[in-house]
């Protein structure tokens, strides 16, 4: 997998510049909770310097240090969601997913004009 702007050049040239990428982690877990972030990365932000691939595919210590770069920089904007065992049980994991992200875009200080969203539709 390839970390690429294609979605947001072609919103951003349309004049929408705050746009939210959301994703959860946790859905195929067979416990614990499902967790959401949402993020907004400015227009001006560069990753290929950071040789960002799929999380999956980093080693803890890469990992951690592309989460201090995201996480410790004033232009990036993010927020996290959970969704508890209890209410997986109750509403089915993929409404709780589907939760989780919400409560991610909610946090977020701004809100965003548009969403890009890995995973499944309602």
């Amino acid at each position: 997998m390839r970390c690429g702007f294609r979605h947001e050049k072609k919103l951003w040239s349309l004049g929408i510049v705050r746009i939210a990428g959301i994703d959860e982690a946790g859905r195929g877990a067979l416990a614990g909770p499902v967790v959401a972030a949402a993020a907004i990365l400015p227009e001006s932000c560069r990753l290929r310097r950071l040789r960002l691939n799929d999380s999956k595919q980093l080693s803890p210590d890469r990992r951690e240090e592309i989460f201090q770069y995201l996480t410790t920089r004033s232009e990036i904007l993010w927020s996290v969601g959970i969704v508890d065992h209890l209410e997986i049980d109750r509403i089915n994991i993929l409404r709780a997913s589907h939760a989780a992200m919400r409560i991610a875009v909610a946090g977020l200080t701004n809100l965003p004009e548009h969403a890009l969203i890995d995973g499944l539709p309602a």
